[in-house]
């Protein structure tokens, strides 16, 4: 794929014409060249030819180089002295956008974190609004100081001495190989946002993941899936793969990947019992469809991109509920079956759903039979149901009659509400009532982290079971700056401190974690380390009740659509850092930097060396006996210890002695726990 529309050194770039130049620009232009894009381009090479003929420096200049994991492309970047300039121009602008300032910083950081050819280059972005006043700038690096410049600002005229002033205070740093830099490895992580949004434009995995793929594994898992697919519908059977991944791993990027790629021939559903990651997806999708709608000049409503993004990406209990509708009622026997009188007479051949092929998102979540059936009786009116989530669902499928494939996106040790079964109600589902369907199943879904251990024993008389290491995801894709950091989340829970501690050591550098008793210090931690687009937010438990005296109340739910998506000036924006969310909100999504405020519920005692659980009730805390109720509350930690991408700040506050529900020893035990790990108290 070529990386750039136009490049040249600058010598030739400056004798080419400008007819020339724009004919080559216009030529890998995807969309209809309009006049507005003309007249910019026409603009950019003037202004370029005028500055570059003054600076006199020898160097490389490339027009519209591609940034997969944005789905954009810099307008300019020069090659000068071992220095990458970025160039966004607004052309006829009269000032500095804070939106158009975020945008050429992102491209800034992109390079310097996924393009491997700029890594250890100093990288200066520019936005150029060609008819702003001057203004004063400050040449310095940002507060990260990882040789990324904080974002200067010209306009047409100023440009010229702009470069020149950056070039003089960074003297010259070498040169750059202009071919190596452009068709650099590209490697981004993207968040799944980014990634759902770039897949659904139109790009390939290959594009918005690692190219080193089969590292982390994602494209020979996605492949693997669809070629049981296309087998399944060959050979007119029933199958189902159980994927495997360590958190953060891109299980639900390999699922969208299916359903989208799946979108162009037989139709697939992704499906999530994980309401907020649906609610943000389609909302993203949805809005990324109007602008590219808008930005070819065709119109597109927010109800119509929503309703085509809900075609394949769906809450689970509406596919659930769809096919509950058709059951003919009441179940006698413990037996059910499709009522003909609530289905049409040409559905009477084939009940199921339109789709073929579901992918399910955090299967180890679906409800155990006795939760549906006690929920369905009193929500639905419906008695006696004799199946589990899993069981329905792989019913439901096998309702076709000629083919139908199941991928169970599974998360280890992720279980975080009562009545989820995990995966081994899936398997004695397979085992005793769909003796038929093959199963493919990664090595790793006979740890312990699944069905107890028992996974083994369960499948080992089925005769249809296919082992293929593809379909386990081994590598951290949320973390690019440590990609052991579940590792160490892992050791932290398990109080494994010598282990915890060597972890800490190897990730610290790349990827901060630092620890505080004072959530304003947390906040302004987090608000310097962001930079450009960079999404920040506070944690919390959803079991953190005492939190009030920090203003942190989690019975006031946050609104998760803006706080995932909005920008600072909302409110309700994760930016603003008033609202928190839950292990509920965020299992699935991921934020750059967080803040975890650590509340009491979850504390560690230093004479019993172990974790303490509690609820809140009334107006006390009350210890949690039962070990599905630890479980569940030591996986909510794991997942708010592994939802940041960059690094994190975790403020476990001092507690306050006149008052008994928070005592300062509810905390003082797990603040020191955590500094013994290694981790930096800020100052």
């Amino acid at each position: 794929m070529k990386r750039c529309f136009y490049d040249d050194p600058i010598a030739v770039f400056l004798v080419k014409k400008d007819e020339e130049i724009l004919g080559v620009l216009s030529k890998d232009n995807t969309f209809d060249l309009t006049l507005e894009q003309r007249d910019a381009w026409m603009e950019e090479i003037s202004i370029m030819k005028h500055v570059l003929r003054e600076l006199n420096q020898p160097g490389h200049i490339i027009f519209e180089y591609t940034i997969p994991r944005l789905g954009k492309r810099i307008d300019v970047t020069l090659l000068i002295n071992g220095i990458v300039f970025c160039l966004e121009f607004k052309a006829g602008e009269d000032c500095f956008n804070a939106n158009d300032k975020e945008q050429v910083w992102d491209y800034a950081l992109d390079l310097k974190n996924f393009h491997e050819e700029s890594a250890d280059l100093t990288i200066v972005p520019i936005l150029v609004a060609t008819a702003a006043e001057s203004v004063e700038n400050e040449y310095r690096f940002s507060y990260y100081d990882d040789k990324v410049y904080e974002p200067l600002f010209s306009n047409s005229i100023t440009l010229l001495p702009l470069l020149r002033g950056v070039l003089d205070k960074e003297n010259n740093r070498g040169e750059v190989n202009p071919q190596d830099w452009i068709y650099s490895r590209y490697s981004p992580t993207p968040t799944i946002i980014q990634a759902a949004s770039a897949l659904y434009m139109n790009h390939s995995v290959e594009d918005i993941t690692k190219h080193e793929a089969d590292k982390a594994g994602i494209d020979s898992c996605t492949k693997f899936i669809l070629d049981v697919i296309r087998e399944s519908k060959e050979k007119r059977q029933k199958s189902i793969c159980f994927v495997t991944g360590v958190p953060g791993a891109g299980k639900t990027l390999v699922g969208l990947n299916v359903a989208i790629q799946q979108e162009k021939g037989d139709l697939a559903v992704y499906l999530s019992g994980n309401g907020p990651l649906v609610k943000v997806l389609t909302e993203a999708l949805a809005r990324d469809k109007v602008a590219k709608e808008k930005a070819q000049g065709t119109r597109c409503t927010k109800s119509e991109a929503e309703r085509q993004v809900s075609r394949f990406i769906q809450i689970i209990h509406r596919y659930r509920d769809n096919m509950l509708a058709k059951l003919k009622l009441p179940i006698i026997n413990e037996q059910i079956e499709i009522d003909p009188a609530k289905i049409s007479t040409s559905a009477r051949q084939n009940a199921a759903e339109v789709e073929n092929v579901a992918i399910f998102d955090e299967a180890q979540r679906m409800w155990d039979m006795r939760h549906l059936s006690a929920w369905l009786a009193r929500k639905k009116g419906v008695a006696n149901f004799p199946m589990s989530e899993g069981e329905f669902l792989i019913w439901s499928l096998d309702q076709h009659k000629d083919w139908a494939t199941i991928v169970c996106l599974v998360g280890g040790g992720q279980e975080i509400n009562s009545g989820e079964g995990g995966i081994g109600l899936w398997i004695q589902a397979l085992n005793e009532t769909f003796p038929d369907w093959q199963i493919y199943i990664s090595n790793n879904l006979t740890d312990k982290e699944y069905a107890e251990g028992n996974v083994a024993e369960l499948l080992a008389d089925n005769t249809n079971v296919h082992t293929c290491s593809d379909l386990h995801l081994a590598v951290s894709q949320r973390s690019f700056r440590a990609e052991t950091l579940s590792l160490f989340v892992h050791q932290l829970l398990d109080l494994d401190v010598e282990a915890a501690r060597r972890t800490y050591t190897q990730i610290s550098e790349r990827y901060p974690i630092v620890l505080t008793r004072d959530l304003n210090k947390a906040k302004d931690w987090l608000r310097k380390n962001a930079r450009g687009s960079e999404r920040y937010g506070m944690l919390v438990s959803s079991k953190a009740f005492r939190l009030k005296p920090l203003a942190i109340d989690i019975r006031s739910q946050a609104d998760i659509v803006p706080w995932f998506l909005n920008p600072i000036t909302d409110i309700r924006s994760s930016l603003f850092l008033e609202d928190v969310a839950t292990e509920f909100d965020i299992q699935g999504l991921e934020l750059d930097w967080t803040c975890l405020v650590w509340d009491g519920d979850f504390r560690y005692d230093p004479i019993g060396r172990k974790w303490q659980h509690y609820n809140f009730r009334s107006d006390r805390w009350q210890n949690i006996n039962q070990e599905e109720g630890r479980a569940y509350q030591l996986n909510a930690y794991r997942v708010l210890l592994t939802r940041a991408r960059q690094g994190m700040v975790i403020c476990v506050p001092e507690g306050n002695l006149s008052d008994e529900t928070r005592k300062p020893d509810f905390y003082d035990g797990t603040y020191e726990y955590l500094k013994g790990l290694g981790i930096k108290d800020l100052v």
